[in-house]
């Protein structure tokens, strides 16, 4: 069982590591403290300027860091009510592939589609057939895994902004394709390009917020992500659901056009969104990161805030990581302690489609072959998808009653194990029982939803925001990201072929695969995803460079500003700082 304990024990002390007793006493120097002009050694003096210049830059790292720990919701909403509002805009770009996902899951049940798309079957009825429904969400998965690669490479060289305005522009074409396809082929291809731009915001929305927000509400706005996804599909059933009494083709083609509102509306904002102040100092560009920060902030709450020494913190963060891992490269990812970080980074996403997301992704199509009217199973999926969006502000009450991240995910797993093996049972039924047994199947798919977004499903978010380095962070996320895909791709196989009543038709007995399969989830969250709440990047860089359990991230004690790492971090820093000027004065 996650400890939920938060006494914390004596320091942990890594063999690898050796760490300093207490801070290294620096010299005060004054001009009035030196030797005479004509007397003075030049070298001396430089020496003495780098070692002040060095001890100001981890002290104001280190200061910076305990203001943000200290520092209370109430107090990071009143002080950032500026990062809020660009990260839920730009987060807001998810709820698009919500909706057109939404869609696609949805349309296999809407009659319309299926006359247009599908084929005919020996019931009377169309059906698009198992291997095209598998084909158009692999297609999307497969655009999404070649986004999620290229959002790696291009948003650390571009910047945020550019990277989504540019997805957004492709988006806008593409829906042109859509609107006017005639063919299940032209729907693939649709699928497979807008998975690109898709598989770009999977990730860019995430590292973007966990990068403005301060730690008091990073683990708040990386899962709003999940609310926008529930967003987008709360809109699409509805759409598809509204267009049950038409019998043409618009029928299913109004709500492909209706994906044009988004580009504009989100794109007309963005233009005047601040860039990632981390991703200004990674590229240098100290000046510019300082201004992006007093965007960030509420100047008549930030008192308190100085952008120089949160500048200092994260170049003493991004220094630290340099010393453990040079390179910054995909290759890099799978180096050293950030194999351990990649690897949680990719099973945390990996577990959402294993502990059977991917089989209530199809929850329509399941609850027509499960016994329920057409439009009884559109009401339902609409109850589960505005579940999707409520059980993120479950999730924050929980979060904000100090309930850690780990801990929520472990639990919220062990439900949902429960609920897919009821699920599964009632599968087991006779046939006489068909009619009562499908409405219970609805109800516990609702249940099954409850508990998923107010643990995994929300929680994953923060935790992935959370575990890479900030070095590698884009980098990392999307490999998760993409571990996401390749298993819903298989999932995206193996699933139509479950319930499909032409396929293998298992019906409500599919739950009892994926109960197996939550099963080993949860034994791998046990032994290996760690508790991240509370901890700096810093900090989370040290415990995972000390090889530190992940049953014991939680109360382990770390000081990383008097550590040789630190230290290192620090001179490295301040040898590569080009326009941090370097005072003989005492700091005022």
């Amino acid at each position: 069982m996650p400890e939920s304990s938060t006494s914390r024990p004596p320091a942990y002390t890594s063999p690898p590591l050796s760490r300093t007793e207490s801070p290294i006493e620096m010299p005060t120097i004054t001009p009035t403290s030196l030797a005479p002009a004509d007397s003075l050694d030049t070298d001396s003096i430089h020496d003495k300027k780098a070692t002040y210049a060095l001890n100001t830059l981890a002290q104001d790292a280190q200061e910076a860091t305990a203001k943000e720990q200290k520092m209370t919701l109430r107090e990071g909403l009143k002080m950032y009510p500026n990062a809020i509002m660009w990260s839920v805009i730009i987060s807001t770009c998810i709820a698009m592939e919500g909706y057109d996902l939404c869609l696609l899951g949805n349309f296999y049940a809407f009659p319309q589609f299926n006359k247009r798309f599908g084929v005919l079957g020996p019931d009377g009825t169309y059906q698009v057939p198992a291997r095209w429904q598998s084909g158009l969400s692999n297609a999307a998965n497969c655009g999404e895994i070649l986004g999620l690669a290229l959002n790696g490479l291009i948003t650390e060289r571009l910047g945020y902004k550019k990277v989504v305005l540019g997805s957004l522009v492709v988006l806008a074409v593409m829906v042109s394709v859509s609107v006017t396809a005639k063919k299940v082929e032209h729907l693939l291809i649709y699928y497979l390009i807008a998975g690109i731009p898709w598989g770009i915001f999977q990730t860019l929305t995430i590292t973007y917020a966990s990068e403005v927000m301060p730690v008091a509400l990073r683990q708040y706005l990386t899962t709003y992500v999940n609310f926008c996804w529930g967003l987008g599909q709360v809109i699409g059933v509805g759409v598809v659901k509204s267009q049950l009494g038409r019998t043409d083709d618009f029928a299913w083609q109004l709500p492909y056009y209706l994906q044009l509102m988004w580009p504009p509306i989100l794109g007309g904002l963005i233009l005047f969104a601040p860039e990632s102040p981390w991703w200004l100092v990674r590229r240098g560009r100290y000046e510019e990161a300082k201004k992006s920060l007093h965007r960030l902030t509420n100047h008549k709450e930030a008192t308190g805030f100085d952008a120089d020494q949160s500048i200092a913190m994260m170049k003493h963060t991004i220094e630290m990581e340099a010393q453990i891992t040079e390179g910054a490269s995909y290759l890099d990812c799978f180096r050293g302690s950030n194999l351990r970080r990649t690897e949680i980074t990719c099973m945390v996403w990996a577990i959402q489609n294993l502990s059977g997301n991917s089989f209530t992704g199809y929850s329509t199509y399941f609850f027509q072959q499960a016994g329920l009217s057409t439009e009884s199973s559109f009401s339902f999926a609409l109850g589960q998808y505005g579940i999707n969006m409520i059980g993120v502000f479950g999730a924050w009450a929980l979060m904000s009653r100090g309930i850690g991240r780990r801990t929520l995910y472990f639990f919220g797993l062990c439900g949902l194990f429960i609920m897919l093996f009821i699920i599964g049972f009632l599968g087991l039924a006779p046939a006489s029982a068909a009619n009562s047994t499908a409405y219970a199947t609805g109800g516990l798919m609702l249940g099954w939803a409850v508990i998923y977004q107010c643990t995994v499903g929300t929680v994953a978010y923060s935790l992935v925001g959370e575990i890479p380095s900030r070095r590698l962070l884009i980098k990392t996320v999307a490999l998760g990201r993409n571990a996401y895909n390749v298993v819903g791709i298989a999932c995206s196989v193996l699933t139509p072929y479950m319930v499909n009543p032409t396929a293998w038709n298992w019906s409500k007995k599919t739950a009892f695969f994926w109960a197996g399969a939550c099963f080993l989830c949860i034994v791998y969250t046990y032994f290996r995803i760690p508790e991240p709440r509370g901890r700096s990047f810093a900090e989370l860089d040290y415990l995972f460079e000390t090889r530190v359990s992940a049953r014991k991230f939680s109360s382990t004690e770390v000081d990383v500003f008097h550590s040789e790492l630190s230290d290192r971090a620090a001179a490295r820093a301040m040898e590569e700082s080009k326009d941090l000027p370097v005072h003989l004065e005492e700091k005022a």
